[in-house]
C-alpha cells in the first residue's frame, strides 16, 4: 500500500449494526463463517432454531464486515457478499457497517488480505484475559491506508481487473496439467526410454510388487479411506474423490500391503491397465485388487522414473501384453508374469 495515502483508524469508517432476531423453531437459519488469513466468508450448515444454544442471532447483510473475535489475529475478518446477505451469524462475529462516503466495501476486502492489516488484528487481540480474543472496540482501533473514495473505487477496479487475469491463468494451467503435459510426456518419453541400456525386471527394482485384496470391499459412510483403479491416472495420483470402507476392511486390506509415500500406484483392471502415478504424501489409505503397488529400491532406480517408464508407449504395451482375460474389458494384470 501506498505510504502518501492518509491512513484512518476504523472507528472512523465503519459503525458496528445489530439485527438480532430470535430463533424460532422449525425456522431454518443460513450460517456464516470466516476463513483465515483474508479468503473471506463462507456458508456453514444451516440450522434449525431450536439447535441453537444462543438467544439471538444476528443478520447480515452485504457488504457488512464481520470479525471472527477468536480468530481475527489469523486474518478472520471478512466483507460479506450478496450472495451471503440474509444470512445469520452469532455473537461471537460482531459486525459493522462502512460509512459509505467514506470507504468503498471493497476496498476493504482487499484490505484484509494483506499482512500488515493481519499484524495489527493480531496486536490488538493481545492481552484479553489470555484468550486473545479481539474486543470491537480494539478492533475499531486499526488504521488502514484511506485514499479519496474515487481513488479507492480505481484501485479497486485495477485490482479486480488482475485477480480475474490470475484465475485465468490458473485455470489455463489446469487445463494444460490434466490434458496436455500427459500428452507431452507420451511423445518425448519414447525418445529417452529407447536408449542403448540393458533390460530389467521388475523384481530386480522393486522390494514389493503385489495387488490389493482380493475380497469385496464394505462401503461405509464413515470409515477409512479407500482408493481403486479412478484415483490413478498418468502421472497423477488423485486421491481427493473416494469411498471409505469399515475398520474390519481397512485392517484386512493393509495387512496385505500398506502403501508409502513414494510408491508407485498402477491399474491392474479394465480399459486403463498399467497406468500409473507415484504416491506423492503421507496418506492413509486402503486398496482393491484393481491397483498394484510397485515399491522401488531407491538404490537401484527413482519412483518418478518408475512411473514415466510404465505411463510410456513401450510400457504400457508390455503391460497390456501381461493381461489375462482379454476377451473381456475387465481383464487383469497378471504380476507373475510382469
Amino acid at each position: 500500500m501506498s505510504n502518501r495515502w492518509p491512513s484512518a483508524p476504523l472507528v472512523q469508517i465503519l459503525k458496528p449494526v445489530e439485527r438480532p432476531e430470535v430463533p424460532v423453531a422449525g425456522n431454518v437459519y443460513r450460517q456464516v463463517g470466516v476463513k483465515l488469513w483474508g479468503v473471506g466468508a463462507y456458508e456453514r450448515e444451516a440450522i434449525d432454531g431450536a439447535e441453537t444454544r444462543y438467544k439471538t442471532l444476528s443478520r447480515v447483510e452485504a457488504d457488512d464486515v464481520i470479525v471472527n473475535k477468536i480468530w481475527a489475529r489469523n486474518g478472520s475478518v471478512a466483507v460479506i457478499p450478496e450472495s451471503l446477505a440474509g444470512s445469520y451469524v452469532s455473537g461471537e462475529f460482531p459486525t459493522f457497517t462502512s460509512i459509505r462516503d467514506q470507504l468503498e466495501p471493497r476496498w476493504f476486502h482487499w484490505i484484509t488480505k494483506t499482512r500488515f492489516f493481519w499484524d495489527q488484528c493480531d496486536a490488538k487481540s493481545r492481552g484479553t484475559s489470555g484468550k486473545n480474543r479481539i474486543r470491537p472496540e480494539r478492533f475499531l482501533e486499526i488504521d488502514i491506508p484511506l485514499p479519496p473514495l474515487p481513488e479507492q473505487r480505481r484501485i479497486v477496479v485495477r485490482i479486480e481487473e488482475l485477480a480475474a487475469k490470475i484465475n485465468e491463468a490458473r485455470g489455463l494451467r489446469q487445463q494444460v496439467t490434466e490434458t496436455e503435459i500427459p500428452a507431452l510426456c507420451n511423445a518425448i518419453i519414447p525418445r529417452v526410454f529407447d536408449g542403448k541400456w540393458p533390460y530389467v525386471s521388475l523384481e530386480q527394482v522393486c522390494s514389493l510388487i503385489t495387488d490389493g485384496t482380493h475380497q469385496t470391499p464394505r462401503y461405509v459412510d464413515d470409515g477409512f479411506m479407500f482408493l481403486s483403479a479412478q484415483n490413478v491416472k498418468p502421472f497423477r495420483f488423485i486421491p481427493e474423490v473416494h469411498r471409505k470402507v469399515s475398520a474390519d476392511d481397512y485392517h484386512t486390506c493393509v495387512a496385505r500391503a500398506k502403501p508409502q509415500k513414494g510408491d508407485v500406484l498402477m491399474t491392474r483392471v479394465g480399459a486403463m491397465i498399467g497406468e500409473a502415478a507415484v504416491i506423492d504424501r503421507d496418506l492413509d489409505f486402503a486398496f482393491y485388487v484393481s491397483l498394484a503397488i510397485l515399491r522401488p529400491r531407491t538404490e537401484k532406480i527413482i519412483s518418478e522414473f518408475l512411473a514415466h517408464w510404465l505411463n510410456s508407449p513401450r510400457g504400457l504395451a508390455q503391460s497390456r501384453r501381461q493381461t489375462l482375460g482379454k476377451g473381456h474389458s475387465q481383464g487383469n494384470l497378471n504380476l507373475k508374469l510382469y
